[in-house]
């Protein structure tokens, strides 16, 4: 182990139940429960599904699959099992923070049914708590790292944006994300490079690329980031990319053009791209929220107090922002409303979603802010396989067919990892069960209802102070 690991474990020695996942029995049986298994829209009931290790090893009708004498037995009936979630849009703290406060970060996407997150703000200190994960000793989600981002600070000209790229390449991150920078150049080299070295990019669409360049890019998307701007009027579009023109979001927002959706659907779906919403906190943003309301939901009990008043701090500039801008709250819901359309036509289809919110972005907790992403799909029109879809088997899709690395994980099958939830209710017959969990499993490790509420309460305390 490093030294910087020795000094991690020693951190986080008396930090139970959050520090370590148990050694378990080397078979768990969940016994007559009905699997969703996300390979497509369907319910298989009464099943028995053996998990051994950190493997499904089988999974059958209760009748036919032999239960070990040794095995821990799970009762599933009248229960659902289906896949861990995915956050795929996390942003995991740096080395500046407090180990404490990572591993509680860590702790409540797993106490929500998270068991896979794609970290989207790179630092080096992120490996080592990557590889304690994986190795069971803390209660961690498996992580995806996307490397430090191409950005208007680490991006002068094309070889700059080749250097990031062949550096977080060469250092181990899974992918490259991207925040707006200046220079279409630069952002054609970074693209070559990564084309190369079979290195994927991800994240914001630069003002001067544009919507279609990233798409031909072959750029995965967050945010939508970019589908407005392609979706205005043809004369604001000019005064985007102009240089020196300067236009209001007011403008922009009055220039929305909901008959383009379309067009930009089949593109998407031509190019083949993921698109990330994260439409919970975009509604935060633009929305017309109460604050005092959002802040006195039972989940804000799960950061600090300085965190909650930071949002509110935020939303508070962000408002006086939009005032400036001239955005009116009658261009607020038209945004709304078009990225609401946009999704459901996206779904509809077939380009591929994955959910992630953004976390701990404004009044996003991290695991909770998840649950509100899929009611926000939901209402945009998706089904509620469509919005699982998007935290699952589409994650094992992008893992296998975008960073080219092994997707054991996503779908309730033989020979998956045994990252799986499960709930007291069905979730495709209302997204309202996901928050009814009788327990999850992590690489195996069971964690149930009890004991992921006694960990919650401990982060619950801490901050409480």
């Amino acid at each position: 182990m490093s030294a910087a690991g020795t000094i991690l474990a020693a951190a986080l020695a008396c930090a139970s139940p959050l520090a370590a996942l148990q050694d378990t029995p080397p078979v768990t049986a969940f016994i007559d429960v009905h699997v969703i298994p996300m390979d497509r829209e369907r319910v298989i009931e009464r099943q028995t599904v053996l998990v051994r290790g950190d493997r499904i090893e089988q999974v059958g009708p209760v009748a036919s699959v032999s239960v070990p004498a040794n095995a821990r037995r799970i009762d599933g009936r009248g229960k659902y099992l289906l896949p861990g979630l995915a956050e795929m849009h996390a942003h995991l703290p740096g080395s500046q923070a407090a180990p404490q406060v990572i591993q509680d970060i860590l702790y409540l996407y797993i106490a929500n049914g998270i068991t896979t997150i794609r970290g989207m703000l790179g630092a080096p200190n992120q490996f080592e708590w990557k590889a304690r994960a994986h190795r069971n000793e803390i209660v961690s989600p498996f992580m995806i790292l996307a490397g430090p981002s191409l950005n208007q600070n680490s991006v002068t000209d094309p070889a700059s944006a080749q250097q990031v790229v062949q550096q977080n390449r060469d250092a181990g991150y899974d992918l490259q994300k991207v925040h707006p920078f200046a220079g279409r150049a630069a952002y054609d080299s970074a693209v070559a490079l990564a084309r190369r070295l079979g290195f994927t990019l991800a994240g914001h669409v630069p003002t001067e690329v544009g919507l279609m360049r990233a798409l031909e890019a072959r750029q995965d998307i967050d945010h939508l980031d970019g589908y407005l701007e392609a979706a205005v009027a043809t004369a604001i579009q000019a005064r985007i990319a102009h240089p020196t023109d300067v236009i209001s979001w007011g403008e922009i927002l009055a220039g929305i053009d909901d008959s383009r959706i379309p067009a930009l659907v089949r593109a998407t779906v031509q190019a083949g791209i993921y698109n990330t919403p994260t439409q919970y906190l975009w509604e935060n943003l633009w929305g017309e929220i109460n604050v005092d309301s959002i802040t006195a939901l039972p989940e804000m009990r799960y950061v600090s107090r300085a965190q909650v008043q930071a949002w509110r701090n935020q939303k508070s500039q962000r408002l006086q922002f939009d005032a400036q801008q001239g955005i009116t709250s009658a261009q607020r819901l038209h945004l709304i409303t078009f990225r609401r359309r946009l999704l459901e036509a996206l779904a509809d289809a077939g380009a591929p979603l994955l959910m992630g919110t953004d976390s701990p972005q404004m009044f996003n907790v991290p695991g909770f802010a998840l649950h509100h992403e899929a009611h926000l799909m939901a209402a945009a029109g998706l089904t509620p396989f469509q919005v699982l879809q998007s935290g699952t088997s589409n994650v094992g899709r992008y893992v296998r067919e975008v960073l080219k690395q092994p997707a054991d994980f996503g779908t309730v099958a033989a020979g998956q990892r045994a990252d799986l939830v499960l709930l007291d209710a069905n979730p495709l017959a209302g997204l309202d069960a996901l928050s009814r969990r009788a327990g999850v499993m992590v690489r195996g490790r069971w964690l149930d209802a009890a004991q992921l509420a006694a960990g919650l309460e401990e982060i619950a305390r801490r901050n409480a102070q």
